[in-house]
């Protein structure tokens, strides 16, 4: 490099090179790019593509040895988000990211979940009609999800506080990156010993994460895995606010892993309470009948009692005194004793009437203690 009257003077591979020293001194070693893929092109093994967004555009590469790590591969039009590096080739004065790691932005994400919504929705896999109801009290369910990780933890406790008579079986499954037919062939493994296992439920599960991170469950052929599968399945995946192809196609959607494993498995506490309540309901219902019966019995032995022959002889002659206190109150006999008499004719009819006597007549006064022979003087006829 020369200087004339002040002004740098370069080759062509001087300022080549002063530009990329430029470059290294003043850019960040690594960056964050958030872009659009364009034009993916495979050469020789390795990925080159254009990023763009609504402004500007600059070539990228992902190196062969670079693209067998990614988890993702990207088509034309998805957005990404790419962790970089400038490269400067200093012979042709070419600038162009070196992609270190690839992901789907959002965006992307977004796009394949309304696609393949689209797809299934005609085939009636996302109605609310087709799904199962789940087990009352499984006897063995499946746990898929990473392992170790805290959100297994969290499910494995909450099922022996819940319900610790079902039987678990974890299946580990990968859950980041692209890893879907792994997952597809754990499903069809566990599918398989369903039986053997008395399984009854399967939950697919994956804690925390971006919803990018979930892009997995949008897989097409994994929603329609879980549709087809024999048994309900219940989905515990992100957080609360995410909500994949997966959790459409699944028996029961939980807002999180912990969440599915209480969805599932009854709580014993809340049964036990229900099992005490019924027990002093029953209490109540039998210390009723046994008190009904009781009642009934008494009554029965009771009218055993006045059917006995002995009871009937007493009523009978109970019933007997009082006609006789009754003919006795009746009796003529209480009058006379009460002074009055007792008139007959001669021949013994009773005189009921001065018209059936006259004077002269004879006549028998009867009294208490004896009979009076008498004889009419004279007849007071009332006027």
């Amino acid at each position: 490099m020369n200087h004339e009257s002040g002004i740098p003077r370069y080759s062509v591979a001087e300022l080549n090179q002063a530009i990329g020293s430029l470059l290294e001194r003043g850019f960040a070693p690594r960056f964050l790019l958030e872009a659009t893929v364009s034009r993916p092109q495979l050469k020789k093994g390795h990925l080159w593509l254009t990023l763009v967004d609504e402004q500007a555009s600059i070539s990228a590469v992902v190196w062969s040895s670079q693209r067998e790590r990614l988890s993702y591969q990207p088509s034309e039009g998805d957005g990404v988000i790419v962790v970089g590096k400038l490269n400067f080739w200093a012979a042709r004065a070419n600038l162009c990211v070196q992609v270190l790691d690839l992901r789907p932005a959002l965006s992307a994400v977004l796009r394949q979940f309304e696609r393949v919504c689209e797809l299934l929705a005609p085939e009636g896999l996302l109605d609310p009609e087709r799904k199962r109801p789940l087990p009352a009290m499984p006897q063995a369910v499946a746990l898929m999800t990473s392992v170790p990780s805290s959100a297994l933890a969290d499910m494995l406790r909450t099922a022996q506080e819940r319900w610790p008579e079902t039987t678990v079986h974890v299946v580990p499954i990968p859950v980041q990156g692209a890893v879907v037919e792994q997952i597809r062939q754990r499903l069809r493994e566990v599918i398989a010993s369903a039986a053997e296992l008395k399984l009854e439920a399967i939950v697919l599960a994956r804690g925390g994460g971006s919803r990018e991170d979930l892009a997995v469950f949008d897989d097409e052929l994994l929603a329609r895995d879980l549709a087809a599968c024999p048994i309900p399945v219940v989905t515990g995946l992100g957080h609360e606010d995410d909500t994949t192809v997966a959790d459409l196609v699944a028996d029961y959607r939980a807002a999180t892993p912990t969440a599915a494993i209480v969805a599932l498995l009854p709580d014993r506490g809340t049964l036990q309470l229900a099992l005490q309540q019924r027990r002093a309901l029953l209490k109540q219902l039998l210390e009723h009948r046994l008190l009904r019966e009781r009642g009934l019995q008494e009554h029965l032995r009771q009218r055993l009692q006045q059917l006995h022959p002995l009871a009937l002889l007493e009523r009978q002659r109970e019933r007997l005194q009082h006609k006789q206190e009754l003919l006795a109150a009746l009796s003529p006999q209480r009058l006379l004793e009460r002074g009055y008499a007792l008139v007959r004719t001669g021949d013994g009819r009773l005189l009921r009437s001065t018209q059936g006597v006259r004077a002269g007549a004879d006549i028998q006064l009867e009294l208490q203690d004896g009979k009076i022979d008498a004889v009419v003087e004279r007849v007071h006829a009332q006027q």
